[in-house]
């Protein structure tokens, strides 16, 4: 007698599952309904944190383009940007250093330390790609004059606010991101310097209307970050790689130079030529003489204490790798003087006997002298 085999039905699609589970998918459909609702009713004030405010249009030939303008407004749009940056970090860190970090075995120290360039290489290189596409797109290659002609520049294209946003969103939520990755209690005034230079110089050129010469510094600066980082990273892989260290110290000099005179061109020359002179802040304009030494003297003297810290790193890559060498070659000397210690001495023939050599019968190897008659 033969049995029929029951066919066995899908969890998901059998009755049981849908009596049980009713409530929650009822709720799960209200849910959506209430977000849909509230992103409806919010959606202007959900706006203020996710795009630039104080667009304006500018008539142009072509027809019309929105431009836009700073306000107190941007502060609401990069708090809501640092707690995306704080979610990307944090991908970063989880999915891509730690897993790299684990294979090395990497000391506390340079734990920390490959952390640290890991997200600053990701950030510079990201942030490379970007401002190189800005400015090509702006034509600020294209047009050096475009500079400092028309300053003050109120009115900036929606890539370049943006930008400059996202900029300020980073560095500030690295703050936080020093309690949250444990940075030691030595590492956090070296991190708390830069972090504060770069909002520094980041915001003062978002304010002053200097927004085309500082997305040329940026790219400048990133340029050579990204490389000094990715020869730290490389460094803790492998300890006799250095190749890269040589490029950065090359690249640092030249984005030096070429920083200090495209500064000098932009603030001394160009826009001391601009009719306006007038300070004028609720126009945006502040191209006075003291405005403009003083940001230039900001500029050279960031530059100047750069190339210090430069020529200090470089003086003790240079004594510790003198002293490593004087090192070896003292430990190669003092090897080669153990071996010759080592070696057996070559006896003479006989054997001794109180001090005495005794030929092999007995006698004494050395001739007797013979009495004279």
């Amino acid at each position: 007698m033969g049995f029929r085999r029951r066919a066995k039905s899908h969890p998901v699609f059998s009755q049981e599952f849908l009596i049980h589970n009713h409530a929650d998918i009822g709720f799960f459909l209200v849910l959506c309904v209430l977000v849909a609702l509230m992103f409806e009713v919010t959606a202007k004030t959900a706006f203020i944190f996710i795009l630039p405010q104080y667009n304006i249009s500018v008539p142009t030939a072509d027809g019309e383009l929105v431009h836009y303008r700073y306000g107190l407004k941007d502060l609401v749009t990069i708090l809501f940007y640092i707690f995306i940056a704080i979610i990307l970090h944090a991908v970063v860190q989880d999915y891509a250093l730690d897993k790299i970090s684990r294979r090395f075995h990497l000391s506390k120290v340079k734990h920390s330390k490959f952390n640290e360039s890991g997200q600053l290489v990701a950030f510079h290189l990201t942030s490379m790609i970007w401002c190189l596409y800005v400015i090509v797109t702006e034509g600020y290659f294209s047009n050096p004059r475009s500079l400092w002609e028309n300053y003050p520049h109120v009115y900036l294209p929606f890539q370049v606010k943006f930008f400059y946003l996202c900029q300020l969103s980073y560095w500030l939520h690295a703050l936080p991101e020093l309690y949250f990755q444990k940075v030691r209690k030595e590492e956090i005034p070296r991190q708390l310097q830069y972090i504060c230079l770069y909002l520094v110089h980041i915001a003062g050129a978002y304010l002053l209307n200097l927004t085309r010469l500082g997305l040329i510094l940026l790219l400048l600066q990133y340029v050579a970050e990204f490389l000094f980082h990715m020869a730290r990273l490389v460094y803790f892989t492998d300890e006799n790689n250095e190749k890269l260290f040589n490029a950065w110290a090359v690249v640092f000099v030249v984005t030096r130079l070429f920083t200090l005179t495209l500064s000098v061109l932009v603030i001394a020359f160009g826009l001391a030529r601009e009719d306006n002179q007038t300070f004028e802040p609720e126009k945006g304009n502040f191209n006075t003489l003291l405005l403009r030494m003083g940001v230039l003297l900001v500029v050279c003297l960031f530059q100047t204490w750069m190339m210090w810290r430069f020529i200090h790193f470089q003086l003790r890559r240079w004594r510790e790798y003198w002293n490593e060498q004087s090192a070896r070659k003292r430990a190669a000397a003092s090897a080669t003087i153990a071996k010759q210690q080592s070696k057996p001495l070559k006896r003479e023939s006989g054997y001794h006997e109180n001090g005495v050599v005794k030929a092999e019968n007995g006698t004494s190897p050395r001739t007797k002298k013979l009495k004279s008659p």
